[in-house]
């Protein structure tokens, strides 16, 4: 375990002795995760590429022997939340954060599991707003320490798929499958291209000599109270007008001929081509092609700026300065579901230390301070510790 995990599983062993009195049963890790390439495109049943990262989120879980479940959320200042699971537990709209919990045990439930109640401590170290995922983690890590607790073993994929829906159907952003299923399924040194349709995953290798980037905004976003929704309703919109149940079997000949509005058709284009870019970023990917996918990357960006229009100049302006700092040799773009976060970048490794030069004397965030950087490699998904 690195020394990260390590502090991590000390502080949220930590908390959850002092909240409870002893120590937890189990634990589990479920990491975050950067998008390499594929913005918008999974709810369009189309493809992405992303992989797992070393900040994650940790649940300390043991047995109740009633159906009560306490939660303490060691990053919300040891925050409390107690609720029974009979019957079916409601959305707690004073903690926000409660709800990915009751939500995912919810779905649980639903799915035909039966759980016992719970005293669960919640601890992460990935940064917040940053678009990395967080709230999929913790369902993904919410989920398994449940089933883990109750003897129960299901398939990583379909624990993707409940806690996709307790985001869904309980805390109400219509997001697709990328986040959950890279959390839960995630693999050391590879991206994963998912066909989000058929959930088929191919492993694609990032060599030891490429590096991935992750720089912070400052901006924190929020999907639920952003335009996250509207996005998907517009494609929705888009793919009914033009016959086809997703995006996903679209072209631009369909567009052309189905006669929408501009919005519409600029939303449509951006997922249209954004699946043609995912699948040539894999290509590019798999054969250390930094040039190519560099390329990629740039248009990714350019389209969520002018036809998905998810951007926001902080970030546009943060892009275009790791777009030079990197040259052909990788690139750079927004990375998550927008209107804030981080850009991600793709280089080799001889790069980074003239690239964080280059970001730390020139980008600064919102509120004058220089901005996170955070290094990482492609890690495991979901485990108990």
């Amino acid at each position: 375990m690195n020394a990260q995990d390590q502090a991590l599983l000390d502080r949220v062993t930590a908390v959850f002795t002092e909240q409870f009195g002893h120590a937890p049963d189990l634990v589990v890790r479920a990491p975050g995760r950067v998008n390499l390439i594929g913005e918008h495109t999974d709810y369009n049943d189309g493809f992405v590429l992303p992989c797992a990262i070393g900040p994650a989120n940790m649940v300390a879980i043991s047995k109740r022997d009633d159906d009560r479940v306490d939660v303490v959320a060691a990053d919300f200042d040891d925050a409390r939340d107690s609720f029974a699971l009979i019957p079916p537990p409601e959305r707690n709209l004073s903690q926000p954060w409660a709800d990915y919990v009751r939500g995912t045990l919810l779905a649980l439930q639903n799915d035909g599991h039966a759980l016992s109640g719970a005293k669960i401590a919640i601890a992460g170290n990935l940064p917040k707003g940053a678009g990395l995922s967080s709230s999929a983690a913790l369902a993904v890590a919410v989920g398994k320490a449940n089933l883990a607790l109750n003897g129960i073993d299901i398939d990583n994929r379909r624990l993707a798929q409940i806690a996709q829906k307790a985001e869904c159907d309980f805390v109400g952003t219509q997001c697709g499958i990328m986040d959950q299923l890279i959390s839960a399924q995630g693999k050391a040194d590879h991206a994963l291209l998912i066909d989000c349709r058929s959930l088929e995953v191919t492993d694609i290798l990032i060599p030891d000599d490429v590096a991935i980037m992750i720089i912070h905004s400052g901006v924190t976003r929020g999907l639920v109270d952003g335009h996250y929704n509207d996005r998907r309703r517009q494609c929705e919109a888009a793919a009914a007008a033009m016959g086809v149940s997703a995006l996903r079997d679209a072209d631009l000949d369909n567009l052309a001929a189905a006669n929408l509005d501009a919005v519409t058709t600029a939303r449509a284009r951006h997922v249209i081509t954004e699946n043609q870019r995912t699948l040539d970023a894999a290509d590019a990917l798999a054969k250390n092609d930094l040039v190519t996918l560099g390329m990629l990357m740039a248009q990714s960006h350019a389209s969520m700026r002018d036809d998905f229009e998810i951007t926001i100049p902080a970030i546009d302006d943060l892009v275009a300065l790791l777009q030079i700092a990197i040259g052909d040799q990788g690139g750079a773009r927004m990375t998550g579901g927008g209107f804030g976060g981080a850009a991600v970048a793709i280089m080799p490794r001889a790069r980074v230390a003239d690239v964080q030069a280059s970001i730390k004397a020139a980008y600064k965030t919102p509120n004058g301070d220089a901005p996170l950087i955070m290094m990482e490699r492609p890690g495991p998904g979901v485990a108990i510790l």
